[in-house]
């Protein structure tokens, strides 16, 4: 830069600084510049990321759109203590400008340059964007957060995705419960060929670590990521199987944890094996997966690109910077007592196979909000609710009551499980209560289990009976926008049948088996089987149904 020319730099600083303190500033502020991101038709700052993680601040960048091929040579950077002139390129678009760019591309999109930059100060900064001598842009921040990005007028982590909801049609499908077919888990990874990446929250089953270390020794490359800190910390049981599998040739261990974690919870409950993508409710543990306690949903879908976009969520994920090694992690770790589930139940529903019609793949935080937003809005006769989780701060309780004011049809079944039956039972007395007090056709209780599961762990809902809702967002805010959580949305009549049984079944509080009918004919004799077969016809009958929303059923 030329002296003429820095003097003319300096000269602008000096004025817009003025302006800044007169209120009227030449340029537009950080945002109102970034909300325009590609409105304008000058060259603007999108983004700063002033207080990185390294020491010494190592690795600031700024982010500018330049909408015309701009020669970056005629601009400079300049705060109110000195002017930088970028690097002698061409740029258009987004162009980010870092004093480390190796660093800077794991932590954004688009096209990164080596630049010199004024010292951007953790307190706060003033930068503007000068060009031909010309103040073109301006943006200011405050107290910048360590390992955040300043964007759009808000700060926020460097590492969060943006991944749309995809979908696809004509799927080959399988769709399953728990604690009823847990082999359907396990039978898809064993059927792996090139890879298996699964996320997790919690990894406690011991058959699922014996048939990951069985396909990483035919060569399948496996990736396993799991959560930091979940709730109750990580067992030792756990320790002990991922020390296993992280010393097993093919195989690696990721943890999402320590201060620059992206997510409250990595609450997910996927894998995606060669082509396929696996999506449950339920923890990869034996009361989930395994079979041994908790009610769950659960889907398996046989297609390259859904198996492709889950399998980018999992790269993103496991190659950020809080995604840490399992032997990194473990140096400093504390675990917790084990307590393995080992309770078995009978199979009364077994996995459906079909081609859906259509399958769609959800990602939070990300989409889910809006797209199960629309799930239950577009709900137009009935909408079946079976949740561990349901609360009163999402956007989903309106949409709920919202549906049954509509006219729709709406039963909410809720987990009566010891940790959640009182929180759980004042919401279905709260829902029951406006029902009875606006006329609604709206129902809720807590989930009886009967012997046919230890409590319900579903996160999951039935729209018409055609569109279900499986996987692992609770129905509180931090899991739809918050977590990283992953859904499937599968819409076809055949798969709302299933889950609208299995649903009706958890409702009314599981199936009786035979060794009870016999107790009931000794105990009550003649008149006691009779009442019981006519019971039991009825309660076939209505399994049979297609969808079967008989009002005596759901009272």
């Amino acid at each position: 830069m030329t002296p003429r020319t820095h003097l003319a730099v300096r000269i602008a600083c000096t004025l817009l600084l003025v302006g800044w303190s007169l209120g009227t500033v030449a340029g537009t502020n950080a945002s109102d510049t970034l909300e325009a991101e590609t409105a304008t038709g000058t060259p603007h700052v999108v983004a700063l990321y002033p207080n990185p993680t390294l020491q010494d601040d190592l690795g600031e960048f700024v982010t500018v759109v330049f909408p015309d091929e701009t020669p970056l040579g005629r601009c400079a950077l300049a705060d109110d203590e000195a002017s930088v002139s970028l690097p002698d390129a061409t740029a258009h678009g987004r162009v980010t400008l870092s004093t480390v760019p190796n660093r800077t591309r794991e932590l954004v999109d688009g096209r990164v340059i080596e630049s010199p930059l004024p010292s951007l100060a953790n307190a706060g900064e003033r930068l503007v964007l000068v060009c031909d001598g010309q103040v073109v842009d301006a943006a200011s921040y405050e107290d910048a957060p360590e390992g955040e990005v300043f964007e759009r007028g808000t700060w926020r982590s460097p590492g969060r995705t943006a991944f749309p909801v995809r979908s696809v049609a004509d799927a080959p499908t399988t769709v399953f419960a728990l604690p009823d077919a847990p082999a359907a888990v396990t039978d898809t990874l064993a059927n792996a060929e090139h890879r298996v990446l699964l996320g997790g929250y919690t990894f406690t089953s011991a058959r699922v670590a014996a048939s990951l270390r069985d396909a990483a020794g035919h060569g399948v490359r496996v990736s396993i990521l799991v959560e930091g800190g979940p709730v109750g910390g990580v067992s030792a049981r756990e320790a002990t199987l991922l020390d296993t599998l992280a010393a097993t040739p093919n195989v690696t261990v990721t943890v999402l944890d320590g201060p620059h974690a992206r997510y409250p919870f990595h609450h997910a409950k996927y894998a995606v094996v060669d082509d396929a993508v696996l999506v449950t409710s339920e923890n990869w543990d034996p009361s989930g997966v395994g079979g041994h306690a908790t009610r769950g949903w659960g889907a398996v879908v046989r297609d390259a690109t859904l198996a492709d976009d889950l399998a980018a969520v999992h790269r993103a994920d496991t190659g950020w910077i809080d995604g840490v090694t399992w032997m990194a992690y473990r140096a400093n770790a504390t675990f917790q007592p084990p307590n393995p589930a080992t309770a078995t139940y009978p199979m009364a529903f077994a996995p459906l196979d079909v081609t859906a019609d259509h399958v769609s793949l959800v990602v939070s935080p990300e989409n889910a909000q809006r797209a199960l937003v629309g799930f239950v809005r577009n709900a137009t006769d009935t909408l079946a609710v079976e949740q561990m989780d349901f609360s009163t701060d999402t956007v989903l309780w309106n949409e709920t009551l919202a549906a049954a004011e509509r006219g729709v049809r709406v039963r909410v079944l809720l987990s009566g499980a010891w940790y959640a039956r009182e929180e759980n039972a004042a919401l279905a007395a709260r829902l029951n209560d406006r029902a009875r007090r606006d006329g609604l056709d709206l129902r809720a209780k807590l989930a009886d289990p009967r012997g046919r599961y230890g409590h319900l762990h579903v996160k999951g809902a039935i729209a018409d009976g055609e569109r279900v809702l499986v996987g692992s967002v609770n129905w509180n805010a931090n899991a739809v926008t918050a977590n990283r959580e992953t859904d499937l949305v599968v819409a076809d009549p055949a798969v709302g049948r299933y889950y609208a049984r299995l649903f009706r079944a958890d409702w009314r509080g599981g199936v009786w088996t035979l060794p009870l009918a016999l107790l009931v004919v000794a105990l009550c004799g003649v008149a006691g089987a009779c009442w019981y077969l006519r019971r039991e016809i009825a309660f076939v009958s209505a399994e049979t149904e297609q969808l079967g929303w008989c009002g005596e059923e759901w009272e």
